[in-house]
C-alpha cells in the first residue's frame, strides 16, 4: 500500500537527530510486522486522556498490536473520556495555577491531569455504578477475571451506550474489548477503579480475591509469550514506569528463573520518553542496559526517541497506518 501525505511529510523531512529516530523506529516497526513478529505497546502516563484513542484504535483494529500493557490510569481514562468528554475541562495556563486555584478545581470535582481535567461525577461514579454490578455479579457466580476484562464485560454489555460522547470508534479499549485483545495492567490498585475496588473490599460488600492479580497477569504473560514467541514479539513502549518494566521482565524471568534457555529475546525494542539518562532510573536507561538483564540481544533493533509521546507516537502509529 502506498504511503499517505503525514508518512511521506515525516520521510521527506525528518532526517536528524529525534526525528531521525522517530523514522528509523516506525520503519523497524513495520519490517517486524512485515516478518510476522507480534508487537506489544505499552502506555504510561495518562496516554488515554492524552485521547491517544483516536489513531490507537485504528492499530489495533488492523491488527498492528497484539497485546497491551498499561497502567490503570490509562485503562479506564479512556473508557471516562468516552462516557464525559464533553464535562473535560481543559486549564491551558495550568502551570499559572495557584493552590487556591486547584482547590477550587477539586472542590468542582475536577482532577487536573496536565491541562486537562477528568469530571468526577459524570467520569468516575458514572462508570462506578455500573462496574460493580459486574463485580459483585461475578463474585455470586465464584468468578474472578483480571481488572481489563472486567471493563470489556462492561464495554460491550452495552451499559454505557446512553452516555458515549465520542465516536465509538475513538475509544481504543472499545476496539480492544470487541478483539478481545490481551492486556496485562501491573499495578491496578493504584488507580480510581483499583481503589474504589479496594474500598468495597474494606466495606465487606466484595472480596479481594475476586479481582486477579498482578502475580497472575505475570503468569498470563509468560503463556502468552512462551506460545507467540515463534517468530518475534517486539516491545514498542510509550513513556516509562511499571507499564514498561513489568512486562520486559518476563523474558529474564523464563529464561532465569524459570531456566527455559530456549526462549528468544524481545526482537525489537522502542522507547518514546523524555526521561532524563540518570543513575538508576529505569524510564531514563539507554536500550543497551537492558542486554545486561537479559531483556534483549545484542542484535535486537533498539531505538529512543527522547521525545514527547504525545506527538511522537500518533507520528509512527499514521506511519504504520499508511497515512
Amino acid at each position: 500500500m502506498n504511503k499517505g501525505a503525514i508518512s511521506q511529510f515525516i520521510e521527506k523531512y525528518y532526517l536528524h537527530f529525534n526525528s531521525a529516530a522517530l523514522v528509523d523506529a516506525a520503519k523497524d516497526y513495520e519490517k517486524q510486522l512485515q516478518g510476522g513478529s507480534k508487537m506489544l505497546v505499552s502506555l504510561a502516563g495518562a496516554m488515554s486522556t492524552a485521547e491517544i484513542g483516536k489513531i490507537f484504535a485504528e492499530m489495533i483494529r488492523r491488527d498492528k498490536v497484539h497485546i497491551v500493557s498499561c497502567t490503570g490510569a490509562n485503562l479506564e481514562e479512556d473508557v471516562m473520556n468516552l462516557v464525559a468528554h464533553s464535562h473535560y475541562k481543559r486549564v491551558p495556563n495550568y502551570r499559572d495555577l495557584t493552590p487556591q486555584e486547584e482547590w477550587d478545581l477539586l472542590e468542582k470535582g475536577l482532577n487536573r491531569v496536565t491541562d486537562t481535567c477528568i469530571p468526577e461525577e459524570e467520569a468516575f461514579r458514572r462508570i462506578q455504578h455500573k462496574i460493580v454490578e459486574i463485580w459483585k455479579e461475578a463474585e455470586a457466580k465464584g468468578e474472578r477475571y483480571f481488572p481489563h476484562e472486567f471493563l470489556y464485560k462492561l464495554l460491550l454489555s452495552g451499559a454505557l451506550e446512553e452516555h458515549y460522547e465520542i465516536d465509538i470508534k475513538d475509544s481504543w479499549m472499545y476496539a480492544a474489548a470487541e478483539k478481545n485483545l490481551p492486556m496485562v495492567v501491573p499495578g491496578w490498585e493504584d488507580s480510581t477503579l483499583g481503589n474504589i475496588f479496594a474500598s468495597y473490599v474494606l466495606k465487606g460488600e466484595l472480596k479481594a480475591s475476586t479481582m486477579k492479580s498482578g502475580i497472575e497477569y505475570m503468569t498470563f504473560l509468560a503463556d502468552w509469550y512462551t506460545d507467540n514467541s515463534k517468530d518475534g514479539i517486539g516491545f514498542f513502549q510509550i513513556g516509562g514506569g511499571i507499564a514498561g518494566d513489568f512486562p520486559i521482565c518476563v523474558v529474564p524471568m523464563l529464561y532465569q528463573d524459570m531456566e527455559r534457555t530456549d526462549t528468544p529475546f524481545w526482537s525489537y525494542f522502542c522507547q518514546i520518553s523524555d526521561s532524563t539518562t540518570s543513575y538508576g532510573s529505569y524510564s531514563g536507561a539507554v536500550p543497551n542496559e537492558k542486554i545486561t538483564w537479559g531483556k534483549l540481544d545484542i542484535n535486537t533493533p533498539k531505538h529512543i526517541i527522547e521525545s514527547d509521546a504525545t506527538i511522537v507516537a500518533p507520528l509512527i502509529f499514521a506511519y504504520l497506518l499508511d497515512m
